[in-house]
């Protein structure tokens, strides 16, 4: 069995790792709006309203149509002002959007696991 000790150097190291992964993700953020622009795609794949599935398959499935009305985004679309079409403004509201996600999961995720450190003693 591990002392309290060793527990808490593995979820110190296991905290960086996961802050990194988090890091990374938020620098490649701006790919998600980048490349549908590059391919000319529309919207990025699986970020579709139930309006762009309807004229894509031509209907919406019941899942869908039951609760695409239930979440409604803090920031949808990923900006701040829709009105705004330049690609570098979006690709920057989209890396801020990411970088909230990042920050609400990694201090969820840190939270989390100090309750459980705490409760393991």
């Amino acid at each position: 069995m591990l002392s309290g000790k060793e527990v808490k150097m593995k979820l110190d190291k296991l905290q960086k790792k996961i802050f990194i992964v988090l890091l990374l993700l938020c620098l490649i953020t701006p790919a998600g709006i980048l490349l549908p622009v590059f391919f000319n795609a529309g919207d990025a794949w699986g970020e579709w309203s139930a309006q762009t599935v309807k004229d894509l398959i031509g209907y919406v499935p019941q899942g869908l149509a039951k609760y695409s009305d239930v979440w409604e985004a803090p920031l949808p679309d990923y900006t701040i002002n829709s009105q705004d079409t330049s690609v570098v403004h979006q690709s920057g509201y989209y890396f801020v959007s990411g970088l909230i996600g990042a920050t609400v999961t990694y201090v969820v995720m840190f939270l989390i696991s100090r309750l459980i450190v705490r409760r393991g003693k």
